[in-house]
């Protein structure tokens, strides 16, 4: 017997639990470690991060969670409501201090290569363990406002195994990873296409690279030659 899953929009009284769910997933993530290097740091500089995250989708974005705060997604919708990126990275800054640099960088790389058609953006999914059919729940909720709406839907996925990934079972098609550098990991970005598009990738570039020492302000997204490995 299948448990019902109570899906909701999240508030600010919800910012506490939830930011220490974020956290959590990033400690146990490649990127948390690539993110903040430094094992002693890391708790207290990804904890502020997760409630930067968290705080800015409420008052930017969408949040979604569980009766049980098991599970939360961030979304954005993107142009409709994009992030203001001048103020994000300067809260950034504020926030994590010293740390913040690879933070900003993350980011450049992320926004660089960003769909150029209006989306919805997947910002961060978090789930307690054992808990994927309800992640699996909530994002399916998500999706069907989508597509009523006729929205198509962006995430990031790290990992090595993207088509036998929880988004790749809702839809999600991968496309070429971002490269995250120095000695990062894989980011796939994934992407739901909108109901009638089949597999079109709908202005998402189909090929990128990365190159070592982009920064916040004079990076640039390079194609890959045809051929490239």
């Amino acid at each position: 017997m299948t448990r019902s899953v109570m899906v909701r929009q999240a508030s600010g009284v919800d910012l506490d639990v939830l930011s220490v769910l974020v956290a959590e997933a990033f400690s146990a993530s490649p990127v948390g470690v690539w993110l903040a290097p430094d094992a002693t740091d890391r708790p207290l500089v990804l904890g502020r991060y997760a409630r930067l995250l968290v705080s800015w989708g409420l008052e930017h974005g969408q949040v979604d969670t569980t009766g049980d705060g098991s599970v939360v997604a961030v979304w954005h919708r993107r142009p409709e409501v994009p992030v203001p990126s001048a103020a994000w990275m300067y809260d950034l800054h504020r926030v994590l201090g010293p740390h913040a640099s690879r933070f900003a960088l993350w980011h450049a790389y992320l926004d660089a290569v960003v769909p150029h058609v209006p989306h919805a953006h997947l910002a961060h999914l978090a789930a307690r363990p054992g808990h994927d059919d309800t992640a699996r729940a909530l994002l399916t909720a998500h999706h069907q406002v989508l597509d009523t709406e006729g929205l198509p839907a962006y995430a990031q996925l790290p990992g090595g195994r993207p088509r036998e990934s929880l988004l790749a079972g809702l839809g999600y098609e991968p496309r070429s990873p971002i490269l995250l550098e120095p000695d990062g990991p894989a980011l796939w970005r994934m992407w739901r296409p909108s109901p009638g598009n089949g597999r079109s990738c709908g202005g998402l570039p189909p090929r990128a690279r990365l190159r070592r020492g982009i920064t916040p302000l004079r990076g640039r997204l390079l194609p890959t030659p045809p051929g490239s490995p």
